[in-house]
């Protein structure tokens, strides 16, 4: 059983920067594929970024070249860098595991999930 906790969420001017922090308490955590995912209100969950245990990232379109996922396996922890933030970036942003070594972008395919922490942007 992985638990995740997301931190670093909050209220910030359009243009401005966040960055979300994911701990997890599974000592494997390098044998999992991480992303993170938002929902904002009405709409369905969807994919931000991911990352695998070796680094290799993928990016929906609409953050690409504004976010940047990490991960720091000797921490056990995932990080989501987020530049130029715009209103459609306010959502509650989730991470996500699922074990093994394929990159998949469809929320179902994550089978462990934090609580999720919430970003707002003010524009």
């Amino acid at each position: 059983q992985v638990q995740l906790v997301e931190s670093g969420g909050g209220l910030v001017q359009a243009g401005g920067s966040l960055r979300l922090s994911c701990a997890a308490s599974e000592r494997t955590f390098s044998y999992y594929v991480m992303g993170w995912f938002r929902q904002a209100p009405g709409k369905e969950r969807e994919f931000v970024a991911a990352i695998t245990s070796g680094r290799v990232t993928n990016y929906a379109d609409s953050v690409k070249g504004r976010f940047t996922i990490s991960r720091d396996n000797a921490r056990n922890t995932l990080y989501l860098q987020m530049n130029s933030l715009n209103a459609e970036d306010t959502a509650l942003y989730y991470c996500a595991a699922r074990a093994g070594t394929i990159l998949e972008r469809a929320p179902y395919e994550y089978k462990y999930w934090g609580q999720g922490t919430q970003v707002t942007v003010d524009s």
